[in-house]
């Protein structure tokens, strides 16, 4: 019986050691009956190829201890993967987003040409994407195997079901046929489109921020392997200025600044997803991480490297600039400086409006 012993000893060895001889002595009482039976049926004694075809039907070493090992079964499991779902589809649209950044940046500073842009973006997307899978499936790893489920799992609320409107035109489904070799077209006709038109609620909101601001922190930080603004390898001029230089300049002075702003953003949005989304709060951070996002935005503009292409001192050579885009003569300032002016605008009165409404919020309580 050397086949069996050395059967139970792989079995064994993926036993708790608690509970290992108990087991073992259960398996071996089953096996001998089994074999007793075969030798019942033969006439003699079995052979060295039927006892392991009998220890084969018994099944392998790994899935049998799995039966009598506790905790879950599944790397994810079936609650928790429509979960692990959905972020990926937020990671990866938030991925993407960030990749075009970086590609238009290059393109406009005369790193690449648009060709090589295009091919670059894509190795990118792919290798972005088995990191934000696999990160997501750790974290997903770690909270199937915890006793108790965040509350955002377990008391949902309808209200927060806006949020999955999102994505959901991404089959998942089509996307595992087609990973499975099968390319033909579905015979059903496919349904409608989801109508993305629900308003969400801001716990919904923050469990999207939430994700949606650790794929920029990864990126912003290198961690993530996607098209990355690499301010050392710029170095095209445009209208005779060096963008390359000055966004070399940007990104040492802002690096930890906006590092740090995403990672306590990051923090507030779980703690408000956790909490149930309570109005006064969120108004709070908001007008918080507006006001920042303002000082920000002022900083590029009176004292950052760009300063210096994009300020003006009224209104009226503001207007005057944005009006030369469309009728450029010689000796006007550059048409990607310009866009960049009015960019940083723009983006100062974004937030000054986010903080009123924040303020709003935070007045009335709702």
């Amino acid at each position: 019986m050397d086949l069996v012993e050395r059967y139970l000893k792989a079995v064994a060895a993926q036993l708790p050691k608690e509970t290992r001889e108990d087991i073992v002595a259960e398996l071996r009482d089953d096996i001998m009956g089994r074999i007793e039976d075969l030798e019942a049926r033969l006439g003699r004694a079995p052979t060295d190829d039927e006892v392991e075809a009998l220890l084969r039907e018994a099944g392998h070493p790994l899935t049998v201890a799995a039966r009598y090992r506790p905790g879950p079964q599944a790397l994810i499991g079936p609650e928790l993967y429509p979960w692990w779902l959905f972020g990926v589809k937020v990671g990866l649209t938030v991925m993407a987003c960030v990749t075009l950044i970086g590609l238009a940046a290059r393109v406009l500073a005369g790193d690449v040409y648009p060709g090589q842009a295009i091919g670059q973006g894509v190795a990118s997307l792919f290798s972005g994407a088995v990191s934000i899978i696999g990160i997501l499936t750790v974290a997903g790893f770690i909270l199937e195997r915890q006793a108790k489920k965040p509350d955002f799992i377990a008391k949902w609320r309808v209200k927060d079901l806006g949020l999955f409107e999102l994505g959901g035109n991404i089959d998942a489904d089509d996307w595992s046929r087609k990973l499975s070799g099968d390319w033909s077209e579905p015979k059903a006709k496919p349904g409608p489109a989801v109508k993305e038109s629900a308003e969400m609620s801001p716990v919904a909101r923050a469990v999207a921020s939430a994700i949606g601001w650790t794929v920029v922190l990864l990126w912003w930080t290198g961690l993530l392997p996607v098209m990355a603004i690499r301010p050392e390898e710029l170095a095209g001029v445009v209208d005779g200025v060096d963008y390359g230089l000055i966004l070399r300049q940007m990104v040492q002075a802002a690096y930890w600044p906006v590092t740090l702003f995403a990672v306590c953003r990051i923090g507030f949005d779980l703690m408000r997803a956790a909490s149930g989304g309570n109005a006064r709060l969120t108004a709070l951070g908001d007008l918080a991480f507006g006001a920042a996002a303002a000082w920000g935005v002022l900083w590029i503009w009176f004292w950052s490297a760009l300063s210096p292409v994009i300020w003006v001192g009224t209104v009226t050579e503001f207007i005057q600039r944005v009006s030369g885009l469309f009728d450029r003569v010689d000796g006007d300032v550059g048409g990607l400086a310009t866009i960049l002016m009015v960019v940083v605008v723009w983006a100062f009165l974004a937030e000054v409006a986010r903080m009123l409404r924040a303020a709003g919020r935070l007045a009335v309580g709702r």
